[in-house]
């Protein structure tokens, strides 16, 4: 293989990718001879093209997927994606107003016909794109949330949720978005982060046959015309009297009543509050208890209506009558002051139009039972989460779980299994099809007379969530007719082998936003029709955030394209500038330096390939520094492996990236390659560079995961393989005893070399000229044992051994011992007691610092052991080094 002096990505990465696949080696199967390791992806909508957000998440499972694989785990990961109702019907909207053809305009099966036509053009962008990271997805199980059999599945389980009685239909104040004309579950509603500034408006109300008034203060003015009430606090001295007299609505001069209610607090506003039944769930609520009329003044599309009262304010938009109505109350003097304050206000997750409280007739899912179980194997760890700080989060919500709204007033997704026959409330049946719904509206209505074209079905579609909560269960097909009982309402055991081998799958990765959305919801199927939990861990990433701290997004123009970032740095460089610093549930600071950072590792992985293969052998005996230096990176290389096996069983993938780097970068190349480095087109013994080569080939095993493209070029580089032998399936490294002493000698050699050439510098001493050194050290036997390797990695002529301190010598300490280097000329007694006082300045403080960590109790007992040994190491060498610079400004006098 001729290598190139640098190393290019782009000609790798598609050469290796297509090789994967050429091969099928991203292919699960059922395999009982194997442990199954599962993924199924967070489906990404089908309008989506890839983001910041969806390169980390998809980075971590194919880290985690890639090692399962090489660790012999039948490694299944399963692609797909999500019809995304709301978002895709409003591309399609936009497409078709470009041709000049209106939705409206269209019958549901026309409109339907150029949203498939939609989502054959654009709906594998995603996809495709994140093959260019690296994906090792199973392709062939690519899912669909609206294939035909996915679509069956969603409907079966609305009928069986109906038949349990968790699915009803009823009039209630739901969350509207203006903008897309549907209804939003409450979970779909979302506040700015700090709020919103807003301004509030101070009306005056008269009260009726009197020249008394009372003001109200109101955010949303414009709804003043639908008012039914004035509510106050029954224990409120100031109003208490007014309870039981009328009020007189500003501009309509509706007489309205003026009620006690105890959910009016005393110490806000003004203590007295508007109450519109029809546009505020409190509201509404008040007006159950006092049987108030329900005025609804606002339009599905965001203008009011004739219930307003007011001719002009009809057909305008809500926001456009505010406006309006505030000139209006001004120039009737009934507006006291307005004032500005800072609020949240709900807005739609999909368009980012502010959501409108609306009464309406939808369809929900009582959730307060059916999540009990999801929320016990959540709290008792029988599902973790990743971090677990989460599981607060998560209690909260499903303690105060409230009920689904799960229909949707658009044409794209799921359309809702019911049928109606007649006018009244009642008149409907749930059925899979409109046959079947024909005989149970007759059994129901006693009309055997019934046709079909007395029937309508349900104009709405399901809540994309609704249908991506079956998602773990879908993809290996568990509701298919062979597979569901539907009588039961469950999944039939042992008559899907692929579903039974890989669920429950493994982990989830995704993001925390959308633990209830997505996450919660798994749980709650995953249980009802499995009866077992969808997945054993949830990885929860954090948010990509540019250095400012701001949520990257197109409309702050913040956010790079990721396929720009492969294309100048590789899928390698990309990747790990990813995971240089994204702790789970943490966000991260992204900063293109990052990027630039995996780049480099990537070419210093190249560079130290190229060196080794450029290396002469020859058959002859092997060194004594050699013998160390291979001793030592074997046991260096599974010390670190140890550390990253930690890391990655408690999802610590950023730590997990770092071992292998520092691993890589400074113990494999820094270090052990200078260490056995032959001189200046000088062979090396064979024995040394076959066991620099199988180094090698275990470190780009650990690397693999992480930067699977540069590696597996590399693999193919180091040795001939034969057909089948690709690192992607190539066993992970064994766990393997270390020696500790080995690690402690290597330690301290490296030590004294970067302090030898730490002096070299200072003192501008060439790294030519060989240097002779004396040590002061009660651990003579462990100095032998690396003196000529600090002889060939300090450039040292001599290593000698002295009880006393010699004349004009630099010194310096490590560990406990005192190392002296002869100078020709005399020294600067002044200098050398002022640099000895500034680094004994330096390391009481920082003994202090370590002190301070040793004393605080929760760190001692809440901390990993190792990291606590480290520091109680770091103390004592501290205190040793200390003694030692006191002793050595005593002999300056």
């Amino acid at each position: 293989m001729e290598l190139s002096t640098k190393y290019d990505p782009a000609q790798t990465e598609d050469k290796w990718y297509q090789h994967w696949m050429d091969k099928g080696l991203f292919k699960a199967k059922v395999n009982p001879d194997k442990e199954p390791y599962s993924i199924v992806i967070p489906p990404p909508n089908v309008t989506g093209v890839l983001h910041m957000g969806h390169m980390l998440n998809n980075t971590i499972q194919d880290v985690l997927i890639r090692k399962a694989r090489m660790e012999g785990k039948e490694a299944c990961w399963v692609p797909g994606t999500d019809h995304a109702s709301i978002a895709t019907e409003a591309k399609v909207v936009a497409m078709l107003r470009e041709r000049g053809i209106k939705k409206s305009n269209l019958s549901r099966d026309e409109f339907l016909k150029y949203a498939w036509e939609w989502k054959e053009k654009y709906g594998g962008i995603i996809l495709e794109q994140l093959k260019k990271l690296g994906a090792s997805c199973d392709w062939d199980r690519t899912a669909f949330t609206m294939d035909d059999n996915y679509y069956n599945g969603v409907i079966k389980v609305f009928i069986d949720l109906y038949k349990k009685g968790y699915i009803y239909r009823g009039l209630r104040m739901i969350n509207w978005d203006c903008e897309a004309k549907t209804a939003l579950s409450n979970e779909e509603v979302i506040y700015k982060e700090g709020g919103e500034m807003a301004k509030l408006y101070h009306v005056k109300y008269q009260i009726k046959d009197s020249d008394e008034f009372v003001t109200i203060a109101t955010v949303r003015p414009e709804t003043i015309l639908g008012d039914s009430a004035i509510a106050v606090n029954p224990n409120d001295e100031r109003h208490a009297h007014l309870i039981g007299k009328k009020a007189i609505v500003p501009f309509v001069n509706r007489e309205i009543p003026i009620i006690g209610d105890t959910y009016v607090e005393l110490d806000f506003g003004t203590g007295c509050l508007k109450v519109t039944p029809a546009h505020d769930p409190n509201d509404y609520e008040i007006g159950q208890r006092h049987n108030l009329e329900v005025i609804d003044t606002i339009n599905l599309d965001g203008t009011l209506n004739e219930n307003c009262g007011i001719d002009k304010y009809v057909c305008m938009d809500r926001f456009a009558v505010r406006k309006q109505i505030v000139k209006d109350l001004k120039a009737a003097d009934i507006l006291v002051k307005e004032e500005e304050f800072e609020t949240r206000i709900g807005r739609s997750e999909r368009t980012n139009t502010v959501v409108e409280p609306k009464l309406s007739l939808q369809w929900f899912i009582k959730m307060k039972e059916i999540s009990r179980t999801a929320h016990q194997v959540v709290m008792e760890d029988e599902i973790l989460l990743h971090p677990p700080k989460f599981k607060n989060t998560y209690n909260h919500w499903m303690e105060n779980v409230r009920d689904w709204c799960i229909s949707r007033q658009l044409w794209w997704g799921q359309r809702i299994p019911a049928y109606y026959y007649g006018e009244g409330d009642d008149d409907y049946v749930v059925a899979a099809s409109a046959e079947e719904a024909l005989t149970l509206a007759q059994e129901k209505s006693g009309n055997s007379a019934l046709t079909a074209a007395d029937l309508k079905q349900d104009e709405d579609v399901l809540d994309t969530w609704a249908s991506s909560w079956l998602f773990p269960l879908a993809v290996f097909d568990g509701f298919d007719d062979e597979h569901f009982d539907a009588e039961n309402g469950k999944i039939k055991e042992g008559s899907n082998p692929a579903l039974d081998y890989f669920y429950p799958t493994d982990t989830l990765v995704t993001a925390p936003e959308i633990l209830f959305f997505w996450v919660a919801r798994m749980i709650i199927a995953g249980y009802e029709y499995k009866g077992d939990k969808p997945f054993k861990n949830v990885y929860l990433t954090g948010i990509v955030r540019d250095k400012q701290r701001r949520k990257m997004s197109k409309s702050l123009g913040n956010s790079p394209d990721p396929l720009d970032l492969i294309a100048q740095y590789g899928a390698d460089g990309v990747r790990t500038g990813m995971l240089f610093s994204s702790p789970a549930g943490n966000d991260l600071l992204f900063d293109e330096k990052l990027v630039e950072q995996g780049r480099n590792f990537a070419n210093k992985i190249w560079n130290a390939f190229r060196l080794v293969k450029g290396w002469k052998t020859e058959a002859t005996e092997t060194s004594a520094e050699n013998k160390l230096a291979v001793e030592w990176f074997e046991s260096r290389f599974q010390e670190a492996k140890a550390e990253l096996e930690d890391h990655f069983s408690k999802y610590r993938l950023s730590d997990a990236l770092m071992t292998v780097y520092k691993l890589v970068w400074n113990d494999f190349c820094s270090w052990y390659l200078e260490w056995i480095k032959p001189g200046f087109e000088q062979p090396i013994d064979q024995a040394t560079y076959d066991k620099t080569i199988g180094f090698y080939e275990q470190v780009v095993k650990l690397l693999h995961p992480f930067m699977p493209f540069i590696t597996e070029e590399i693999w193919h580089g180091i040795a001939e393989r034969n057909a089948g032998d690709d690192l992607i399936v190539a066993s992970w490294p064994e766990a393997k005893p270390f020696d500790k002493e080995v690690l402690s000698a290597a330690e301290l050699l490296f030590e004294i070399t970067s302090n030898i050439r730490n002096l070299r510098n200072s003192k501008g001493l060439s790294p030519k000229e060989a240097l002779e050194l004396t040590i002061k050290t009660d651990q003579k036997e462990l100095v032998e044992k690396i003196a000529t390797s600090i002889q060939k990695m300090a450039n040292v002529s001599a290593v000698n051994f002295t009880d006393t301190k010699p004349e004009n010598c630099f010194s310096f300490v490590i560990q406990s011992h005192e190392l002296f280097v002869p100078v020709s000329e005399e020294i600067d007694v002044e200098a050398e007691k002022k640099k000895l006082t500034e680094e004994l300045e330096y390391t009481k403080g920082f003994l202090k610092s370590v002190a301070k960590k040793l004393s605080n109790e929760r760190f001692v007992n809440n901390a990993p052991e190792k990291v606590v040994e480290m520091e109680k190491k770091k103390q004592a060498d501290a205190e040793a080094k200390i003694a030692s610079l006191e002793a050595s400004l005593a002999a300056l006098g």
